[in-house]
């Protein structure tokens, strides 16, 4: 007894990925989402460094930033200088 044939052990690891993947989907929606948001934030936060620099006002580019912009967007970029300021 060697356990399942090849054709076999293939159709059940197929079946338990699929079976993953349903659910699964929602969660990785989810995240694939606010990866996407972080980009788009991480670009902003380039051109606002530079921008910034005319009012005196810098916040780093740098992951964590990014990521509190994606989650949060234009409330994140508030919360981020708030807290600049009260480091300050």
């Amino acid at each position: 007894m060697t356990g399942l044939p090849g054709s076999a052990a293939w159709c059940l690891t197929g079946l338990v990925l699929c079976a993953a993947l349903l659910l699964l989907r929602r969660p990785a929606a989810r995240l694939l989402g606010l990866l996407l948001r972080s980009g788009a934030a991480l670009a902003l936060l380039a051109l606002f460094s530079q921008a910034g620099r005319l009012i005196g006002v810098s916040l780093g580019v740098n992951p964590l930033n990014a990521l509190v912009l994606g989650a949060l967007g234009a409330p994140g970029l508030g919360l981020l200088l708030m807290v600049q300021y009260l480091l300050r």
